[in-house]
């Protein structure tokens, strides 16, 4: 069998920081720090992402997502290596259940792009994996609480996953009587659009599961007509899209940028969901909007942008029951 063209562009992501430089033509004394930040959480982006940004400018906003900085290497009061609990809420099988009606498996984790401010870029992924054991330790924690009716496929990034593994989960997870939805949650239709093919279509929607997909672009510069077509294959398909994206200094602390985020996704078809406040992560403080500044920004897009089209700006605080939003 043939590799499918989206895992062939995946293989091919760059890795390096002095390829990374060298390719858009950046400033040379980037590139120790660079290597020193990619020591602790190393670089990838695929070259289709790349080539969306504007060679020479340090300051694109899809670079800044993805270029290892030095002060990633520093240590900042209130950020840990755990900053939404995850640890607390981890049961065997890489389950994630915070949250009544809902459990999260951490299907891997690879993702297809290593973000910089990525709240997980700590994890312990070796040991809290439910790919580990074919599903089984996953799937019988989901069996065992008929109070779960959604299954959450998170990440790393579950689309960095063969579909023939995909399909063996949804097989198992359709057997479970009481689970109505699936939702995905993945990058890759956003940085890899060719990843939606028709494998991945049928095995999301050959059940009786609700497919839902939670995509997440945090710049309309990453929603080109590629993005668009993908959108469009998993519409038709029935699957609900949602966006939810990451407040993030430098890449989208603007009105303007996040109106015209709110308007690309809804032309695409997708449903802006969640504006999250940045989770305190080792390593992503520079990226830190402050919540006055949120709110503010909030403010001048409400007064631009009808309902339907506004996130809801949300933190995620380890032991509430759900989001905590963000009075406006």
């Amino acid at each position: 069998m043939s590799t499918p063209q989206w895992q062939r562009e995946w293989q091919s992501s760059i890795t390096d920081p002095a390829t990374l430089i060298d390719t858009l033509g950046l400033d040379p004394a980037l590139l120790e720090p660079a290597h020193q930040a990619a020591r602790l959480f190393t670089l990838r982006v695929p070259q289709a992402y790349l080539a969306r940004m504007r060679p020479g400018d340090p300051h694109d906003p899809l670079l800044r997502q993805v270029l290892p900085l030095g002060t990633e290497t520093e240590d900042t009061p209130g950020f840990t290596d755990d900053p939404v609990g995850d640890g607390a809420s981890l049961h065997a099988g890489g389950v994630i259940h915070k949250y009544h009606g809902r459990a999260l498996l951490i299907a891997t984790g690879a993702c297809a792009i290593n973000c910089r401010y990525c709240f997980r870029r700590h994890f312990p992924y070796a040991e809290a994996n439910a790919s580990t054991g074919q599903w089984r330790e996953a799937l019988a924690y989901l069996r065992a609480d008929p109070s779960i009716e959604e299954v959450i496929l998170s990440g790393g990034d579950p689309l960095s996953l063969n579909d023939r593994r995909l399909s063996q989960l949804a097989e198992g997870l359709a057997a479970i009587p009481h689970l109505r939805r699936l939702r995905i949650h993945s990058r890759l239709p956003v940085v890899l659009p060719n990843r939606v093919d028709e494998a991945l279509l049928d095995w999301l929607t050959g059940y009786h599961l609700q497919p839902v997909m939670v995509i997440h672009a945090n710049h309309p510069n990453e929603l080109g007509e590629d993005v668009a077509e993908a959108m469009q294959r998993l519409a038709d398909r029935g699957v609900r899209l949602f966006n939810q994206a990451v407040l993030l200094r430098g890449v989208n602390d603007h009105a303007d940028t996040l109106a015209g985020l709110s308007e690309r996704l809804f032309t695409i078809g997708v449903q802006p969901y969640y504006l999250h406040l940045l989770d305190r992560v080792e390593g992503a403080a520079h990226f830190e909007v402050y919540e006055t500044e949120a709110t503010t920004l909030m403010r001048q897009i409400t007064a631009r942008l009808p309902g339907y089209l506004l996130p809801r700006l949300v933190r995620e605080v380890p032991g509430e029951p759900a989001k905590v939003p963000i009075p406006v």
